[in-house]
This record gives structure tokens, C-alpha cells and sequence, in this order.
């Protein structure tokens, strides 16, 4: 398998997460936003809407959005499973992971700030924006985790796949974590976690040198 990435990418790192979670092996192949490479016609065949990640199988498709890339990665290779067995235990889960991907991190999408920033707000009104979103999915999210292990147990799954790289985010525009007990728990284990180092942006090819 293939994989378009961009080292600090949320998305990218979730569809690497999953990747090391299930022990597949793939080879990552950079884009780099900053220079616009994902704006170019050779990606533009790959992935029309311009944006990481995107996934070329073992068998040749590409698939594209890291919620889709992800269920395809349950799919085809079903364990270690990502998600629970009871249909309410997964809806729970699958709850989670939307927060995330469908309500906080569409808001704080480069995109979307640089929009902003067109629209003539200063990068204070624009950092306000994001730790509003962030901090309200965040609040939403440590009531709807558990107490112990991970987001729903011992082992990671795909609550865990969406929230770290969320917190990454949340390091990076310096959104304030103490409110959120559980969600420190969670992320404490991940990054003691093998399949979490390892898909971190600063283990890809490339992260840019200190």
C-alpha cells in the first residue's frame, strides 16, 4: 500500500494510526501542503479535491476521506478489530470519532483559517475560533469516554484513532487540556503506545529537521 500524507496532517495521522494498529506495512509518500504540492496536477489525478490522505491499495484503488480510508482498513483486515462487537458499544465509538471528524477538525482545517484570514480577522480572532471549537468537542468528548484504559477500554480503537491526532491540534494552537482529566489519561497511554509513536509527526519522512 501507498500512502499521500503530510506529516502534520490530523487526518493522515489518523489512517496512520490505524495503519500501525493493524501491523500493515506501507509506503508513505509525502505532500507537502506548505508548498502547494497537493494543488499540482499530478495529485489532482490522485485525489481531485487536493487534500491528504490518500490511500493506494495493494491492489491498485485510491481511496480518499480518512473516515473512509479507515472503515475500508476494518473491512479488508478485520482484526485487531477497531471497533467493539455490540452494535450500541460501536455506535458509541463511531460517536466519537464524528465529533471529531465531522464538527472540530473541519473548523480548524487550513482552509477554513485561511478563509478567515481573507475575510480580515487577525490571527488573535483566529486563534479564538479554533480553541473555541476544539475546547467545545473536547468537553463533549470527556463525558461520552470511560474511566479506565483508552476512550472505551484496554486496547485502542477508533475513538483513540480520531482523538489523538486531535489533541495533537489541540498542542499545536496551545488549547488548555486541565479540564479534561480522562482525555489526559487516554493520552498519556497513547504516546507510550508502539502504533501511536510510531504514526506521530515527528517520526515521518517528512518532519522537517530541529
Amino acid at each position: 500500500m501507498e500512502l499521500y500524507t503530510y506529516y502534520r496532517s490530523t487526518s493522515s495521522f489518523r489512517v496512520r494510526i490505524a495503519l500501525a494498529l493493524k501491523g500493515l506495512d506501507y509506503q508513505a509518500l509525502p505532500v507537502n501542503l506548505l508548498k502547494g504540492e497537493q494543488l499540482g496536477a499530478g495529485y489532482a489525478a490522485i485525489n481531485p479535491q487536493g487534500r491528504v490522505p490518500a490511500l493506494r491499495t495493494d491492489g491498485g484503488d485510491v481511496l480518499v476521506q480518512s473516515p473512509a480510508i479507515i472503515e475500508y482498513l476494518e473491512e479488508a483486515y478485520p482484526q485487531p478489530a477497531l471497533l467493539p462487537a455490540g452494535t450500541e458499544d460501536r455506535a458509541r465509538v463511531r460517536a466519537v470519532a464524528a465529533i471529531i471528524a465531522c464538527d472540530v477538525h473541519p473548523l480548524h482545517n487550513v482552509s477554513v483559517l485561511n478563509q478567515l484570514r481573507q475575510l480580515g480577522h487577525d490571527e488573535s480572532q483566529v486563534n479564538q475560533w479554533i480553541g473555541h471549537w476544539i475546547g467545545q468537542g473536547l468537553a463533549a468528548i470527556e463525558q461520552l469516554i470511560g474511566d479506565e484504559g483508552f476512550c472505551f477500554g484496554a486496547s485502542p480503537g477508533l475513538a483513540d484513532v480520531y482523538l489523538i491526532p486531535q489533541l495533537y491540534a489541540a498542542e499545536r494552537f496551545t488549547v488548555d487540556l486541565g479540564a479534561y482529566p480522562r482525555i489526559r489519561r487516554v493520552a498519556a497511554l497513547a504516546q507510550r503506545h508502539p502504533a501511536f509513536v510510531t504514526a506521530h509527526p515527528s517520526r515521518q519522512p517528512d518532519t522537517p529537521a530541529q
